[in-house]
């Protein structure tokens, strides 16, 4: 006879199928990208003939090139490092399945839908949807999150993992890890507060989810929509010839307007979802820093940066009292899976880092 599942249980199932629906909807929304990325090409091969444009149009396409191009590339990247660090974690016993996306079916539209999910900045540099770490760092965890992190290390190990932010990453690994420690008390009033306290953030990290999928199929529209005009104006302007000159007035005003459409198509490549940033970051932290009411020791959210911002996504939307702060400090204490993961040793992992956390937080969210 199967063992009833637990609350927390059953919340950790919820959350895991949330993962898997956001994933294969980013491997969608990958798809989408490809052929918009495709048709942005086309239009762009277009303009590149064309004599006598006015400079200010050529420099826009240019920049929008360059953009696209450090998109491509980053797509890439995050294919191949994706499959090398996998090979790479095999041997130390890490699934080749993790958060529903199969190793070998990472290809090049289920990599693009990774690159526009966590964005890229105007100037082609990754924007780190998780706090400080490349896109590919930020890719490679979400993917392989939960088994590299419980593998034995490899890449999802220490800052990579640290830097997993908000629904991105901790639903997929820490929860689980962190669970495994419940079984530490032996009060079962305290393990019973323990495990609200991670059903509490598995039922948040799943409205999180729901909420970043509404979006990724907003995406998704807007890809397709757009995708239109832009085979739609590939036409037009393959009937005005080469000549900017030789155009008419009417057909100068719309190859501007479709300069504009190129910038709209190319930001809807490289914006990142918003529902899979993290709640708290290092602009957050930077401003927490700064703040003249702190109380934390600088000395101490300077040595456990990442730690904080990581836990501050981690808690974020939960209410604990002191208590709990003391429950949760040794509950992640007396795990050593845990610990390995926050590549922190046992005496080194202080429960000021959850007062620190808490006023982050409050600072924050005040």
């Amino acid at each position: 006879m199967k063992k009833k599942k637990s609350r927390l249980n059953l919340a950790q199932d919820e959350a895991q199928a949330a993962i898997n629906e956001t994933n294969q909807k980013i491997e969608e929304l990958g798809k989408h990208s490809n052929h918009l990325c495709i048709v942005l090409n086309d239009i762009q091969k277009l303009f590149d003939e064309i004599r006598n444009i006015p400079s200010d149009k050529k420099v826009e396409c240019e920049k929008l090139k360059k953009i696209r191009l450090n998109w491509k590339q980053q797509a890439e990247k995050i294919e191949s490092d994706y499959r090398i660090a996998t090979v790479k974690n095999a041997g130390a016993g890490a699934a080749g399945v993790s958060a529903g996306v199969a190793v070998a079916a990472l290809g090049p539209t289920a990599a693009m839908g990774i690159a526009t999910t966590f964005g890229v900045a105007s100037t082609g540099t990754a924007i780190s949807s998780l706090s400080g770490v490349a896109a590919t760092n930020a890719a490679l965890a979400w993917l392989g999150g939960g088994a590299l992190a419980a593998g034995g290390g490899g890449m999802a190990a220490g800052e990579a993992f640290l830097a997993l932010a908000g629904p991105v990453g901790w639903a997929i690994a820490c929860v689980a890890l962190a669970a495994s420690g419940v079984m530490f008390w032996k009060s079962s009033s305290k393990k019973k507060r323990i495990e609200d306290i991670f059903t509490l953030i598995s039922k948040r990290d799943v409205n999180l989810y729901k909420l970043a999928i509404v979006e990724l199929n907003e995406r998704i529209v807007r890809i397709d929509e757009e995708s239109k005009l832009l085979k739609d104006a590939v036409i037009k302007v393959k009937s005005y010839g080469t000549d900017y000159d030789a155009m008419t007035e009417a057909q100068q005003y719309e190859l501007g307007s479709y300069v504009n459409l190129m910038l709209s198509s190319t930001q809807l490549l490289v914006n990142p979802i918003i529902g899979l940033k993290p709640k708290y970051g290092e602009d957050e932290f930077e401003k927490f820093i700064l703040w003249k009411g702190r109380k934390a020791e600088k000395e101490l959210c300077d040595d456990f940066k990442p730690m904080i911002i990581s836990f501050a996504n981690f808690l974020y939307k939960i209410d604990i009292d002191d208590k709990d702060k003391k429950l949760l400090y040794k509950t992640f204490k007396s795990n050593k899976k845990m610990l390995r993961a926050l590549n922190v040793k046992k005496k080194e992992f202080k429960i000021e880092i959850f007062d620190a956390v808490e006023e982050a937080l409050s600072h924050s969210y005040r």
